[in-house]
């Protein structure tokens, strides 16, 4: 059984920075597909950033410039650098972890949550 478990959250005022951390347990080598998703409170939850299993990226547009995904193959975790952060990405952040073939998610694990608040 995989377990993803976030870390790196927190309290930031405007214009901080933070990095968020998912390490996961076992089986990191057969994940294809990376992702960071959010969910606002009272809103639903939305692609942040994805990365591939070759290092390709995607971005949601409200980010781009600002956050970076990667992930460190050895250490079997995921990040996401968060720069000028601003009050509209307070969420709590989850990391998804999945193994995609030809379109389809053949399995998928997902962190508890780790909590973001911008705030000055």
């Amino acid at each position: 059984q995989v377990q993803l478990v976030e870390s790196g959250g927190g309290l930031v005022q405007p214009g901080g920075s933070l990095r968020l951390s998912c390490a996961a347990s076992g089986a990191f080598f057969s994940f294809n597909d990376m992702c960071w998703y959010r969910r606002p409170l009272g809103k639903e939850r939305e692609l942040v950033a994805g990365i591939t299993s070759i290092g390709d990226t995607k971005y949601t547009d409200s980010v781009k410039g600002r956050f970076n995904i990667s992930k460190d193959d050895a250490k079997n975790t995921l990040y996401l650098k968060m720069n000028n952060l601003k009050p509209e990405d307070t969420a709590v952040y989850y990391c998804n972890a999945a193994r995609v073939i030809d379109g389809t998610r053949e399995y998928e694990y997902w962190g508890k949550g780790n909590q973001v608040t911008v705030s000055s």
